[in-house]
């Protein structure tokens, strides 16, 4: 559970807080986006993730979890039904805070939070996964190379046959300058 802040609370008491918090969330989830002061806001941003989080377990004690902050039993359905099966895949970050400028009336700076319902891009779950594997690789590969290092080099050397009979000459010179140079690394 995020760590109420040092100092002030933002309604007053820690009761007063903890209602306004839920309400917050109550309609984040309901209207999928609110505008209200910065401060709320990023109070309000662990606060729904962890609601989030609960409604992906999706088990009867993570309702009744949810149930226990936020009383509305159809934004709750809503939050286990569709929130949670929109961001199924997305390992976090559900919500986003844009600041959109100060208020007219008292120039308080306000902002805009709002659900992050987009899938997550595939793009980026390849290339991740991707890096994870050439990674994992790399380490395994990695006391093999040392091991056998000249052997290695004497193979690409071996194996790099030239492709046309007009390249032949020349590829037989350039075998013939890098074999003594490969023996010289032994």
């Amino acid at each position: 559970m995020p760590t109420p802040t040092k100092g002030p609370r933002l309604g007053g008491g820690p009761a007063h807080e903890r209602l306004m918090l839920a309400n917050l969330a109550a309609a984040l989830f309901e209207h999928k986006r609110i505008t209200t002061t910065v401060t709320k806001a990023k109070r309000l941003k662990p606060y729904a993730e962890r609601l989030v989080t609960f409604a992906k377990r999706g088990d009867l004690s993570s309702r009744r979890r949810v149930l226990g902050l936020i009383s509305d039993k159809g934004i709750v359905h809503e939050l286990f039904t569709d929130i949670a099966g929109a961001v199924a895949n997305r390992d976090g970050g559900y919500t986003r805070i844009t600041k959109i400028g100060n208020r007219k009336g008292d120039n308080a700076p306000m902002a805009v939070i709002e659900l992050v319902l987009e899938p997550v891009s595939p793009k980026q779950a390849v290339v991740a996964e991707a890096t994870a594997a050439a990674k994992r690789d790399a380490e395994k590969a990695a006391p093999a190379a040392e091991e056998a290092a000249p052997v290695v080099e004497e193979e690409v050397v071996e194996a790099e046959a030239p492709e046309t009979e007009a390249e032949a000459p020349e590829a037989e010179a350039a075998e013939t300058e890098e074999a003594p140079a490969a023996e010289e690394k032994k």
